[in-house]
């Protein structure tokens, strides 16, 4: 791990990759700001990274509350400014049924989009007046193409995948730095109830110190695993009819919590 993460925020902590992230970043000398949206899972994460050496701050948030999040994130940062902010938390496309109803569509876009917009748009104001930072956004290789099988879901996850690329070039002269990370199946919750064959499944640790090495690097975009990502860059190629007839028979998927 970098020594410049001194003060690192991320939400959806409580559960997979955000969980994995914090117990990854966890040692003396790091304060870690955690939120998410299960107390009991959220405060076990907190636990094992206080038992790491970490300074540890974990609150039950709504990312879907931009006055919440502006006001957590400057509470945040005046306890110690922030060098990484990791907007992480999300719903994830479940384990099936009979797919994304229109409350559960609205629910994903104010999540995985505003929540994001939420987290980050804070981040850069503290973090343009002082010159320096890094925010990383989460998206997914579901951001490469629209899946039949979750709509909102891959809708949401490009747009801020896109949106993250176009900070990039945007924030640079601000000395911030901004990177995507678009992982592919890794292991949680939420992922134990899928019913489908998930190619490449990925352990969440493993996946915390892959993004940890893309964010040292200042990768723009971290995506992962390299052979998900190559199956995912041919889908994007493909002409539509011969990509709605590989995708017409997938599984429908609902919508969970991530984090």
């Amino acid at each position: 791990m970098s020594l410049q993460y001194n003060a690192i925020l991320i939400t959806g902590a409580s559960s997979g990759i955000g969980a994995a992230l914090a117990r990854h970043y966890a040692r003396p000398g790091v304060t870690l700001f955690i939120s998410g949206r299960n107390q009991p899972r959220l405060k076990q994460v907190e636990n094992d990274c206080r038992e790491a050496g970490a300074n540890v701050f974990a609150d039950i948030l709504d990312v879907t509350d931009a006055g919440v999040m502006h006001e957590y994130v400057s509470k945040c940062h005046g306890i110690m400014p922030l060098s990484l902010v990791i907007a992480n938390a999300g719903i994830s496309a479940g384990s099936g049924g009979s797919g994304e109803t229109p409350g559960q569509v609205r629910q994903i876009m104010a999540t995985n989009v505003d929540g994001v917009l939420n987290t980050i748009d804070p981040a850069i104001e503290v973090m343009k007046h002082d010159g320096r930072g890094q925010i990383a956004i989460m998206s997914s290789q579901a951001s490469w193409r629209g899946l039949s099988t979750a709509p909102a879901y891959c809708a949401s996850k490009a747009a801020i995948r896109i949106y993250g690329e176009a900070l990039r070039g945007n924030l640079a002269r601000d000395g911030i730095r901004v990177n995507v990370i678009c992982p592919g199946f890794v292991k949680s919750r939420i992922t134990d109830a899928n019913s489908f064959r998930m190619p490449f499944l990925m352990e969440a640790a493993k996946a915390a110190k892959i993004i940890d090495r893309g964010l040292t690097k200042n990768r723009a975009v971290i995506a992962f695993p390299w052979q998900m990502n190559m199956a995912t860059s041919l889908l994007k190629h493909l002409p539509s009819v011969i990509f709605e007839r590989l995708t017409a028979r997938l599984p429908k998927k609902s919508a969970q919590q991530n984090g």
